[in-house]
């Protein structure tokens, strides 16, 4: 008889880890209390306007065709990726723009306007990003690992070393950048992952690698498709999803899960659980009256949350040529920035602002003549009973002023839908501790830069899944969590792996 598994939660984590599980042979049951699957991967619509209110921007498409082969079949035949070029276009205070591109040639004629020198180092610098991701490929990306003790086993002492663990990624940028342009450029590309560049380990510089090597993408008809393509394999693997469903407490005897509790009183029972809810929140909460929860939860204090947002969807009744598909407003003072929002605690008062317009690659998101402009800015996540509110409408006005500042001229009297996101949203809709993004924050000092691992401490059959776990926050990141923590359940029970031959 197969084990029967019950995940809580249908973010991308917990929907990846359900195939993986259901190609080999376990009775899948995923319980999402939201009204659709996909997590912080989600949609909104309104007055003929489209948006992705999650992730905006894929990269390491392959996670995702793994996930699809491990099942045999084609991605190609549940959602069309397409590449983005130009991949952001950066706009910085002192007037400057620069677009972000994976045409090699085209980046370096970008890098030749602002610093000669930096352009002869830049193939230096994209080697050593090249370095630092093969290394977690073989690792970090490889299995689910909890710490330094599994790291030492998958490398040599040069490969650690190389990894350069006492440096941060601000520090390894600074060594090929002299350009303040470029620093802050490749610094924030650490916000894929919701950390800061002054706190984050030197290996993170990989993702300049991911970024321009692999290059960024978008799904044709909206990030959602993601969710809406594994939703349809889960139907098609038997895997029963249900909606508007959610619990209350995790059951267990004697350190081993046995069941939930729903909310409606139901109890269902399983082998085995994996919970996509943050782990941190899943202690508090589904967990709080077992034996040890408190004491773990005070384990796990050194995996603070990664930062929050305020995010507005705001649909306008004009178009911004001048803007691309992904579009960065930087911060005059990056150091600053940071400060302010991870070391203080506070909104920045002059933050960098990320716009989205998935209209410049799809015209089905907006009506003609008028745009989605999907307006992010990163905040602190919230402390313990603090109320988002008494920030948001001042922020709103700080986000704007600077946006029509900085060239989005007549932005607030174009609006004419608008839907905000504030971090109690987040924390209120997903679970997210204090509203995070992205989970756990890196931080090389805290945590080593380490995530919260997949397998329990407290109940032998619990795992874990979702940003707050390794390998991390962001699409890729999530969805690769849910298929190394069905590694190791596999490896866990005994079971032997089932290969699909590709059926297309």
């Amino acid at each position: 008889m197969s084990k029967k598994v019950i995940i809580i939660g249908a973010g991308l984590g917990g929907l990846s880890t359900a195939v993986r599980l259901a190609v080999d042979g376990f009775d899948v049951t995923v319980l999402e209390k939201g009204e659709r699957i996909g997590g912080k991967l989600n949609i909104r619509k309104g007055n003929g306007f489209t948006f992705d209110t999650g992730p905006s921007i894929l990269t390491m498409p392959w996670v995702l065709e793994k996930l699809f082969d491990s099942a045999g079949r084609n991605i190609n035949n549940y959602m069309t990726i397409e590449r983005i070029e130009p991949q952001w276009r950066t706009f910085f205070e002192d007037g400057k723009v620069i677009d972000v591109s994976s045409d090699l040639p085209t980046m370096l004629d970008e890098i030749r306007g602002l610093s000669e020198k930096d352009a002869n180092g830049f193939f230096d610098y994209l080697a050593y990003c090249s370095r630092m991701y093969e290394y977690s490929m073989k690792s970090f990306y490889s299995k689910s690992i909890s710490g330094l003790n599994d790291l030492r086993t998958m490398h040599s002492l040069k490969e650690l070393l190389a990894m350069d663990p006492t440096k941060s990624m601000d520090m390894a940028t600074r060594k090929f950048f002299e350009s303040k342009h470029l620093r802050q450029l490749f610094n924030f590309l650490v916000m894929y992952v919701g950390s800061s560049p002054y706190h984050a380990p030197a290996i993170l510089s990989q993702l300049a690698h991911v970024q321009l090597g692999l290059g960024i993408y978008y799904v044709d008809g909206g990030m959602y498709k993601i969710a809406e393509g594994i939703g349809q394999l889960l139907d098609e693997l038997g895997v029963e999803v249900r909606l508007n469903t959610p619990v209350k407490e995790i059951l267990a005897t004697e350190k081993k899960a046995t069941g939930v509790v729903l909310e409606s009183g139901d109890v269902l029972h399983a082998d085995i659980i994996v919970s996509n809810l943050e782990a941190i929140p899943a202690h508090k909460t589904l967990l709080n009256k077992i034996v040890g929860a408190h004491k773990t939860v005070n384990e796990m204090e050194k995996f603070i949350p990664s930062v929050s947002g305020l995010v507005l969807l705001l649909g306008v009744n004009r178009t911004y040529d001048h803007l691309a598909h992904h579009n960065f407003f930087f911060s005059r003072d990056p150091e600053r920035e940071f400060h302010q929002i991870f070391n203080e605690g506070k909104p920045a008062d002059d933050p960098t602002i990320y716009i989205g317009i998935s209209a410049k690659s799809d015209g089905t998101h907006s009506p003609v003549g008028k745009e989605n402009l999907f307006v992010l800015t990163h905040v602190p996540p919230l402390k313990e009973g603090q109320d988002w509110s008494q920030f948001t409408e001042g922020y709103r006005e700080l986000v704007l002023a600077k946006l029509e500042r900085m060239g989005v001229t007549n932005l607030s009297s174009s609006i004419e839908f608008e839907h905000q996101f504030t971090p109690n949203t987040l924390k209120d809709l997903y679970g997210a501790n204090g509203g995070s993004i992205y989970g756990v924050a890196a931080d090389r000092k805290k945590n080593g830069g380490f995530r919260i691992a997949n397998r329990s401490k407290l109940l032998n059959n619990l795992y874990f899944v979702g940003g707050s776990t390794h390998p991390g926050g962001g699409v890729p990141m999530v969805t690769l969590s849910g298929q190394l923590t069905a590694d190791a359940i596999v490896e866990d029970t005994g079971i032997k792996r089932t290969v699909k031959k590709n059926i297309g």
